[in-house]
This record gives structure tokens, C-alpha cells and sequence, in this order.
């Protein structure tokens, strides 16, 4: 045997690997699959890339190695793959002295967010689940910050589809949203979720092209909104679009910018069921994550969505056996009368509470008249926005099991419409955005029948808690159906026992990631926790999170094979064996 060369691994003779074929090393952290083939040698890492199978126990032909679990195939040279959904396997460099196999242990460097930054558009391209977890991981392991894999879900999900923002953006910014409650462990988790909803809704759909801003001329704010809000009305997302990109160009602030968004958003009752607010909303959150340069490509994204939304004043639950659009019509001709009668009254309202309450009520009338008294009693935008937000977590909290389990969507639906009110009104608070205040509340009234008989809200308890034990219990409630009510009085007691919220939250916030989670549960952790924020210490917080628990009680447990992909993902980075068989014993 030859003497030892600085920082190379022997493999053997010459001779042996002819004879063998492949043999197998171990160096520098890495284990070597060394392969003798068309009178060359070759090595790489005998990890598979995909799922980290023995490539030893693969086959060559005309060189390219086949890995046998998955068949991802790999040209031997370079290690590069024929499949996307294998990543390119590490090479090493090799040299033959004296008849014995050198290896250099050490693959040649690559820049790691370059490598994870292209496999993650590689995953959302071809909606490989397992690419894009492994990418999440690897971005952060490379140092990279959450909002790189966002940007880059971002700009995919506004391009790959034509009909532009819709659920998957939502879920994506969702995740986003939550992470400052999560546990360390989970918030790759989240960004994981997120990017793969991206990736299925854009799956074979033609892409979104963007148009233009006009030529130089028109600057004025007022009129390119006054511009925008016409299109919107006649249903042409087009010229809407133009007007919409023309005003960001322009360098327009982004309080203008959402001023016109939201004012376009209502100009119409109770547009799509309030999902038109809703994406509104979270477009604008979106870019308070990856930055108002994005803007153009991100808002124009909702513009489509807007203008061929369905007008809740041309439903017939609108309209008979009262016309309660009619109703909301005649309150948002009175609103600016409202608000100067409140600038003239001076007045500090704190009503919220009982105006709560009112909203639950089944009289439309009555509801909009308390709206409008707590207008005049000096209620502002933000607090309005808080309050039916927190009405319509109370019918949730009330909402009965004797309903099918579709009208969960029913109550979800207002929901999330209000907390996206509310979050519109702290950002760009407007007499045009305020009249979404009576949609919602007429959407609440509507829902009315969920809460026939309501569900008793479990009651406060005092004593002392185990918190860790409330919490272990609580994961275990979800594995089994059916735990509505459990669940509800185990996170009322932690609450009342004084247990730490943001425990709570992170609890909850994990619960939604473990599952196939949809649409709806991403949308209501993000209100709830938003909601439970300003609330946590007081009676109105515990009914917040007693409403988010229940609806994520009712969806669970799923099949769980998002989670299991990001499992295998996890363990792959770790260095584990996702294989076995008998010979690994």
C-alpha cells in the first residue's frame, strides 16, 4: 500500500475496485460510494440526494447511476441529476497514484442560498413537496432569513397564476404572519405549508402577465383612484390594473395606494363574502413582510379578484325575507352625517362589550342603529374594526355541533372578513372603508342560525393549573375526532389557571402545522392570534381563543402527510436513515 497523501482517503487498489466495481469510504464527515466504471473512476456521496438511500447498492449503465428505491438517476461524472425531484448528488475529487484510489474528502464549495434558492423554485415549479421542505431547511441552515423563501414564493405565486391572488397567497402570508408565535422548530414548518400551497394552486395554470403604467401624464392621486374605483364598478380588472400600477410608479405612499384599494373594496355590499378585504389585507401584510418594492407585482395580483367578485346586494339572502342590502345602503348614505356628529360630540366611547353583544342579535335594524349610536358616541374606525372582529369570534365560540360541518366555513367565512376589516382600518382608516363595518355586521346577523341553541361558553375556574400538563393534553385531544368541547375546556381552564398565552399560542400554532391544514385554518390562527393579542389578559381573549380552538378541534386529525414529507425532509438534513431492511440491522 502506498504511503499516506495529506488529506486524501484511500480507497483500495486499482485492481480490488476494478474487480468490485464500487466500494465504499468513509471521510471527512461524508461516506463515499467510489465506483470503477468505463475505465474511469469516479466518487460520490453514497447518500442519495432524494431520500438518502445506500447509491452503492444503485447501478451503472453507459454512465449514469441509478439509484434502486426511487430510480432518481444522476450522470456519474459530475453527480448532476436527470430527475428534479433528486437534487444533484455531491462529487468528489479522485486521482489514482501509484495504483492506488485517492479521494479527496472535501466536494468541491458551492454557495449554499444560490443551491437552496434554486431548488426551491425547482420545487414550486413542479410542486415537489419533499424539494421545497428540504429547500426551506436549507436556506435557513445556510443563515438565510425567512424572507428570502418568502420573496421567492412571493414573485411565484403572482406570476404562475392568471387569475391572480387567491388562497394560496393568503396561506403563504398566513405563515408568515404567525411566526413570531411559533416555537424555533416550527417556523420552518410554517414557511414549508405555506410555499407548498403556493406550489399546488399554481400547478398547470398559465401564468399572470402584469400591464404597464400609462404614459406620463395623469399624476393626481384623487383622480387615479376615482379612475381605478370606475373600473372596478363596470368589472375591467384591465384598465383597473393600469390605473393601479400607474399610481405605485408614480411613487404614490402606501397609505394612498391602500386607501384606494380599500375604498374600490367597498364601494359594493359584502364583496365575495368579504374575501375581496380579506386579500386586500393580506397583499398589503405580505409586503410589510418582503418590502414595498414588491408592490406593483403583488397588488395588481388582487385587481382580477376584485372586479369579477361577487356583490353581496345581488344575493337573494341579501334581499328577502328582508332587505337587509337596502338597510346597509341607507346606513352608508348616513355615515358622513355620523362622523361629524361624532368630531362635534367629543365623546370617549367604551362599548365595545355590549355593541359585541348587539351584533349578536336578530333584529338587522337594531344592529346597524347601535352602529351608528356608537359612531356618534365617539367610537373610531380601529375600535369598531376590534369590535365586530370580536363578534364574530363569539359566534364561533357559540357555535353548535348540531350544524353540519360545512356551516363551519359558514362562520369562518365572517371570521376572517372581520379581522381583515379590522386589521384595514388600523392600517388606512377611511369614511370608505368604515361602511365594511356594516357588511360585516349584517354577515354576522345572517349567521345567526349557527348559534341555534349557542353553545355554552365553557366558565371561568379558579384555582391553579399545570400548564405543561393542560398543554400535553391538549395535543393529545386533537389526535381524536370529535374533541370540540374538550378541547374548548381545556384551553378555557388554561386561561383562567393564569397559563402563559404565548405557550398557548405556539401550542395551537403547531397544532395547525402538523395537519393538512387548509385555507381556513391558517386564516383563522393568523385572527386569532392577532385578536387574542390585545385581549389576553381579559375575558374577551379567552372567548377568542375558545372560538380558535374549536374550529381547529373540529378539522383534526388528518392524514398528516404534509408533515410526514417535512419529517422525512428534517431527518434527511440530520444525517438519518429514512430506509431499512435487514441488512441495516
Amino acid at each position: 500500500m502506498a504511503a499516506s497523501i495529506a488529506g486524501l482517503v484511500n480507497a483500495g487498489t486499482l485492481d480490488r475496485l476494478k474487480e468490485r466495481g464500487c466500494t465504499v469510504i468513509t471521510g471527512g464527515g461524508h461516506v463515499i460510494a467510489v465506483f470503477y466504471h468505463d475505465g474511469r473512476v469516479f466518487a460520490v456521496d453514497n447518500r442519495c440526494p432524494h431520500m438518502g438511500f445506500p447509491l452503492n447498492r444503485g447501478s451503472v449503465k453507459h454512465g449514469i447511476l441509478t439509484c434502486h428505491w426511487h430510480h432518481a438517476r444522476f450522470d456519474l461524472s459530475s453527480g448532476g441529476t436527470f430527475n428534479p425531484f433528486a437534487d444533484d448528488v455531491r462529487s468528489f475529487p479522485v486521482s489514482v497514484v501509484d495504483g492506488e484510489v485517492w479521494v479527496n474528502p472535501e466536494p468541491p464549495m458551492r454557495d449554499e442560498e444560490k443551491h437552496w434558492t434554486a431548488r426551491l423554485n425547482d420545487g414550486l415549479e413542479q410542486n415537489l413537496r419533499l424539494v421545497i421542505a428540504k429547500a426551506v431547511l436549507g436556506l435557513e441552515a445556510a443563515g438565510c432569513d425567512y424572507r428570502v423563501p418568502l420573496r421567492i414564493g412571493a414573485s411565484f405565486g403572482t406570476t404562475n397564476s392568471a387569475a391572480g391572488w387567491s388562497a394560496a397567497l393568503t396561506i403563504l402570508t398566513s405563515t408568515a404572519n404567525i411566526l413570531p408565535y411559533l416555537n424555533a422548530d416550527d417556523k420552518p414548518r410554517a414557511l414549508y405549508q405555506g410555499l407548498l400551497h403556493v406550489a399546488r394552486e399554481c400547478a398547470g395554470k398559465p401564468p399572470r402577465f402584469t400591464v404597464d403604467p400609462l404614459p406620463s401624464g395623469e399624476t393626481r392621486p384623487e383622480v387615479l383612484k376615482s379612475w381605478f374605483r370606475s373600473f372596478i364598478d363596470v368589472r375591467d380588472d384591465e384598465g383597473a390594473e393600469r390605473c393601479l400600477s400607474t399610481a405605485i410608479g408614480l411613487g404614490l405612499p402606501p397609505e394612498s395606494i391602500a386607501d384606494m384599494l380599500f375604498a374600490a373594496a367597498t364601494d359594493h355590499i359584502y364583496l365575495d363574502a368579504g374575501h375581496v378585504v380579506d386579500f386586500a389585507n393580506k397583499a398589503f401584510e405580505l409586503l410589510d413582510h418582503i418590502g414595498w418594492e414588491h408592490a406593483d407585482q403583488v397588488l395588481t395580483s388582487i385587481v382580477h379578484g376584485m372586479a369579477s367578485a361577487r356583490r353581496s346586494q345581488e344575493l337573494s339572502s341579501w334581499r328577502s325575507p328582508i332587505d337587509i342590502a337596502s338597510l346597509v345602503w341607507q346606513s352608508r348614505e348616513e355615515l358622513p352625517a355620523l362622523i361629524d356628529g361624532s368630531l362635534r360630540s367629543n365623546g370617549t366611547w367604551q362599548g365595545e362589550a355590549e355593541l359585541a353583544r348587539q351584533l349578536l342579535g336578530d333584529d338587522p335594524a337594531a344592529i346597524l342603529d347601535s352602529i351608528k349610536k356608537a359612531i356618534v358616541s365617539g367610537a373610531n374606525a380601529e375600535s369598531l374594526g376590534s369590535t365586530v372582529a370580536y363578534a364574530a369570534f363569539l359566534r364561533m365560540a357559540h357555535f353548535h355541533t348540531s350544524n353540519e360541518f360545512r356551516d363551519w366555513d359558514t362562520v369562518h367565512n365572517t371570521l376572517t372578513a372581520a379581522n381583515a376589516l379590522h386589521q384595514a382600518l388600523r392600517r388606512a382608516p377611511s369614511a370608505e372603508l368604515l361602511r365594511g363595518v356594516f357588511d360585516i355586521a349584517m354577515s354576522i346577523y345572517l349567521d345567526r342560525f349557527l348559534n341555534m341553541p349557542p353553545q355554552r361558553i365553557p366558565e371561568l375556574e379558579n384555582g391553579t393549573i399545570d400548564g405543561e400538563a393542560l398543554l400535553a393534553e391538549l395535543l393529545e385531544r386533537i389526535d381524536v375526532r370529535q374533541q370540540v368541547e374538550e378541547v374548548a375546556q381545556i384551553v378555557s381552564r388554561y386561561i383562567s389557571g393564569g397559563g402563559d398565552g404565548s405557550a398557548l399560542q405556539a401550542t395551537l400554532g403547531q397544532l395547525v402545522l402538523l395537519e393538512d391544514s387548509d385555507f381556513h385554518a391558517f386564516q383563522i390562527v393568523d385572527a386569532g392570534f392577532k385578536q387574542f393579542q390585545t385581549r389576553q389578559d381579559s375575558e374577551d381573549g379567552r372567548h377568542v381563543m375558545i372560538g380558535l380552538s374549536r374550529f381547529l378541534a373540529a378539522h383534526s386529525p388528518t392524514p398528516r402527510a404534509s408533515a410526514q414529507t417535512y419529517q422525512i425532509a428534517l431527518r434527511l438534513q440530520r444525517g438519518e436513515e429514512i430506509f431499512w431492511d435487514s441488512q441495516t440491522v
